[in-house]
């Protein structure tokens, strides 16, 4: 049986853009959008009524910015996804949606293929990190140590410091392995433990915890 396709809310003050991304998503048998907001606070609305299983939603809307309209909306039971949508790889409204619970962002440039892909793999249940673009705001923005994180890094063995490292330089996990020499399920493997021991969702949460922790610091490569 076919699985029923990814439901998708838009959230974008632009209705042009709205259109776009509508045109790209619907063009796929997998996906589908159930509606549009133009603002944060419709977005939240718009969710509560119509349960998407993942919201594209822009940084910077008026009467709600994408932010707290993304902490609004994984409050909710049964919460979706969320994807962010920004302008500028440096926007530092982009790290405070990933603090918010936003499982990644991609550039409002981005092309067809990298959106598609992108509201996949966060439906999925991974997250999208681009090595371009979260990696220079996190280097940029990344804040003051955090003692917190660092006791939840210490309980990583060696090892999964090395791929929480790898992670926060944006590696995939195929990449991760080759530089490793470690098969590509070992990796995964590292990756689940890292998750379940520093207590975070998915890839995005590790890396903020990773520069919190100083596993990786602002410029290091």
């Amino acid at each position: 049986m076919t699985a029923p396709p990814v439901r998708v809310l838009l959230v974008d003050d632009q209705a042009l853009v709205r259109a776009g991304f509508r045109l790209v998503i619907e063009s796929q048998a997998d996906l589908t959008v159930v509606g549009e907001a133009g603002d944060g606070l419709a977005a939240v609305d718009h969710t509560r009524r119509l349960n998407p299983d993942l919201v594209l939603m822009d940084v910077r809307m008026p009467v709600l910015d994408g932010i707290e309209a993304t902490r609004r909306v994984l409050a909710l039971p049964d919460a979706p996804k969320v994807l962010m949508l920004t302008t500028y790889d440096l926007d530092e409204h982009a790290l405070a949606a990933i603090r918010a619970g936003a499982s990644g962002f991609l550039l409002k440039d981005a092309t067809p293929e990298e959106l598609l892909a992108g509201i996949r793999t966060v439906h999925d249940g991974d997250s999208v990190i681009a090595p371009s673009t979260t990696r220079r705001l996190l280097d940029r923005l990344a804040p003051p140590l955090d003692p917190g994180a660092a006791r939840s890094a210490a309980t990583l063995t060696g090892r999964e410091r090395e791929v929480l490292a790898a992670m926060a330089r944006g590696w995939s996990n195929a990449e991760i392995a080759e530089r490793l020499v470690v098969a590509p399920g070992t990796v995964k493997t590292h990756v689940g433990n890292i998750l379940a021991k520093l207590r975070v969702r998915d890839r995005v949460q590790a890396v903020v915890l990773a520069y919190e922790a100083g596993v990786v610091r602002p410029g290091e490569r």
